[in-house]
């Protein structure tokens, strides 16, 4: 299943192409064992193809067959797909998943207004809330931000209520410190759904701030100041003394995940040298060294580590 993350973003510049062949689909409900749920989409029919999974490939065919009738209909279609059956196993595409997918297929030319509402979903960090009801009414909001629309309907909907969808915004990871982890670290944190922000003053690293969502050329006490209370932190600037400034600014700010690149040893050192405040602040939050011992060795063992325990965090999985 991709991330809603890298689906929206894709909405998003497609709807600045306008275009009457592509069509958002929208997993609503679902039943049993199923690759995605709710609230995971896929764009079918846009210029850069199709975005998103919504199996492991077996459904996608005809889900773009009936999401591109749709868009030229200028219908919200919905789809039944079960794979319940002990003939799916032997039979068609052999998904052999055994569950059901409820799903609404939304063109993208019949959603004015979605593109502001994404925008805001990206930048406020609030979550995006879709209700869709049976007789093709849909209304969106981010915040106090919001849209509504009236379709045709074609299918049927499994659900006379309708279905209400909610899809969180992204977290977001500030690296301080680029190095040679970053061009595989940054970029595979992005796919995976994070908004990536990197702090980096440093003429050799400013450059990878080009894989990160953003790049800030500041002093770490100026960018803890703009931490939010939910965002995670990695520590990495591969330099003694940078780290020890940005781990005494983000201790009056104590954010509740902090990796701290380096071996103990670094790390002890690194806390011998911060006031006992400090320290104390840091203690419940620091995981040093970084990352899961997944094996390997190089940069790009370290990014995939870091990663992985990211994702574990994200999703409050002991690791």
């Amino acid at each position: 299943m991709t991330v809603p993350r890298t689906v929206l973003s894709a909405v998003a510049q497609a709807l600045h192409e306008p275009s009457d062949t592509a069509a958002l689909a929208v997993v609503v409900d679902t039943e049993g064992s199923t690759y995605a749920h709710a609230g995971a989409m896929a764009l079918f029919g846009a210029t850069q193809g199709q975005v998103g999974w919504l199996s492991g490939g077996c459904l996608e065919p005809d889900i773009e067959r009936r999401a591109l009738q749709a868009a030229r209909d200028g219908v919200l279609d919905w789809m039944d797909i079960d794979t319940r059956d002990d003939e799916d196993l032997l039979a068609g595409s052999a998904v052999g998943c055994r569950g059901r997918l409820h799903l609404a297929l939304w063109p993208l030319a019949r959603m004015p207004g979605m593109l502001e509402l994404i925008h805001a979903w990206q930048q406020q960090r609030r979550g995006l809330q879709l209700v869709f009801a049976a007789d093709g009414s849909i209304s969106a909001n981010v915040a106090d931000q919001q849209a509504s629309w009236k379709l045709p309907v074609t299918g049927e909907p499994t659900s006379r209520e309708g279905y209400r969808i909610s899809i969180a915004p992204p977290p977001r990871v500030l690296v301080f410190g680029g190095g040679p982890e970053s061009p595989v670290l940054l970029p595979l944190l992005r796919q995976l759904g994070w908004q990536v922000v990197l702090i980096e003053r440093r003429p050799r690293w400013r450059a990878q701030g080009q894989f990160a969502d953003e790049a800030w050329e500041l002093s770490p006490e100026e960018a803890a100041t703009r931490l939010a209370t939910d965002d995670v932190v990695v520590v990495m600037h591969h330099h003694f003394e940078l780290d020890r400034e940005a781990l005494a600014a983000l201790s009056a700010h104590a954010p509740g995940y902090l990796g701290l690149l380096g071996p103990s040893r670094r790390r002890d050192d690194l806390f011998r040298v911060l006031p006992a405040h400090a320290r104390e602040a840091l203690r419940a939050c620091l995981r040093s060294p970084v990352g899961l011992p997944l094996g390997g060795q190089g940069a790009e063992a370290i990014a995939l580590s870091i990663a992985a325990q990211l994702q574990a965090h994200r999703h409050g999985v002991m690791a």
